[in-house]
């Protein structure tokens, strides 16, 4: 963003030549912020949809859609987000390519409904809808980067690549899209194009010295997103209680699903903010590639710990195939993805094996599957969560008498 005087505050295009990746006090913009309640609705499209066929007993199918949503609803956002930390030049081109790519999150996220249904009819993945707004998406997110690739002289290489890549990538999902082909063909298909996903950033970055990304504002934006994320798991606090009072008024019961699902949605939040990520990513520019992407499963697994609180919510209103056991074991796995997931990053990104992790991951464990063996000797829904609810306590308690000063140590050795 050029510098103005503190007198013109006026949004007139300004020349996309690159921040300045060693910026101090770099933060999110109220437009990036703006830009992330788009995916309120799509990470709540995906959770209601999968807590549903959970529900319904038809988890399989339920999951196989929510990773394919997921990832694509991640993939919208890491688009956006890494160009805005690299390029954001805040004039009105800018900020008008961002509401066309907020259109088509809000295109995307409706036609997830569209694309569930079609999985449990078998014959094809409707996803015409969640492609459409992709296009959208892209239309605005190509131009932005034909727009760097003309103004920044000394990246051009580099943005004519992402170019390339995000159009190529983005031809075949409308060539998907159009062709009536079979799910197990579709599949195939999808992750064909998912690798050239991956693959774009990858050697794009390679042409050149890369783009100017700020790796404090990037591990901010990343939290953030973690954030909106977590507001699934209050969703579905909510959405369990409301039925259990409706139904009991409140009780013993309604008040530990309260305590349980406020208190591990903050667990979570208590642990993903532990790794420093941007004073390391502010090093190794290079790890940005792995530490970006396993995000996607942390994200996944944070709205699919709402999404099992959502089918909480439906055992309690005798409107589920599942009984207590499927609504726990629902939140108990995706906690137990989440909290092995980020021990995966913080071991990859101090590039340091602690054995003291290992113990912490393995009380995490043996608490989730006791509350998972509780549930199915018969013990109440409350009680179970109140357990999972311990399972990032652990982790948070470990950090804050042990895990504190390892982590000081190791950060000391990585950044030497």
């Amino acid at each position: 963003m050029t510098d103005q005087p503190l007198t013109e505050r006026s949004h007139r295009l300004a020349r996309m030549v690159g921040r300045d990746p060693n910026a101090s006090h770099r933060a999110a913009t109220p437009l990036e912020l703006l830009f992330d309640l788009t995916f309120v609705v799509a990470f709540g499209q995906a959770a209601d949809q999968l807590a549903h066929f959970v529900a319904a007993g038809h988890w399989q199918l339920g999951l196989l859609g929510f990773v394919f949503a997921i990832f694509a609803a991640c993939w919208a956002w890491i688009n956006f987000s890494w160009f805005a930390s690299a390029y954001d030049t805040d004039d009105w081109f800018y900020r008008v390519a961002t509401m066309v790519q907020m259109i088509g999150v809000i295109v995307f996220a409706l036609g997830l409904p569209a694309m569930f249904a079609s999985l449990e009819h078998g014959d094809h993945i409707d996803n015409g809808v969640m492609v459409a707004g992709y296009v959208i998406m892209r239309v605005a997110l190509i131009a932005q980067w034909l727009r760097a690739a003309k103004q920044d002289e000394s990246r051009r290489a580099t943005a004519l690549s992402y170019a390339l890549f995000v159009s190529i990538a983005q031809v075949g999902w409308v060539l998907l899209a159009a062709l009536n082909i079979t799910a197990t063909v579709f599949i195939v298909v999808a992750v064909l194009l998912f690798v050239v996903e991956f693959m774009g950033p990858v050697l794009a970055e390679r042409k050149t010295e890369g783009t100017p990304w700020h790796p404090h504002h990037i591990a901010e934006r990343y939290g953030l997103l973690a954030i909106i994320a977590l507001g699934e798991g209050i969703f579905g606090t909510v959405a369990a209680v409301s039925v259990l009072v409706q139904e009991q008024n409140w009780s013993t019961e309604a008040v530990l699903i309260v305590v349980a699902g406020v208190g591990l949605t903050f667990g979570m939040w208590w642990s993903y903010f532990i790794l420093p990520s941007g004073e390391i990513l502010a090093k190794y520019r290079m790890r940005s590639f792995v530490w970006g992407y396993a995000h996607i499963v942390i994200f996944g697994a944070i709205a699919a710990v709402g999404a099992g609180l959502h089918v909480a919510a439906y055992v309690i209103e005798d409107h589920a195939e599942v009984g207590v056991f499927g609504a726990i074991l629902a939140v108990a796995v995706p906690v137990m993805v989440f909290v092995i997931g980020l021990f995966s990053i913080y071991t990859y990104m101090l590039r340091e094996f602690d054995p003291f992790h290992v113990t912490l991951v393995a009380a995490t464990v043996a608490l989730l599957v006791l509350a998972v063996v509780l549930a199915g000797l018969g013990a109440s829904i409350g009680l179970c969560l109140i357990i999972i609810t311990l399972a990032p306590a652990v982790t948070v308690v470990g950090y804050e008498t042990i895990g504190h000063r390892h982590q000081a140590a190791a950060l000391a050795r990585t950044l030497a």
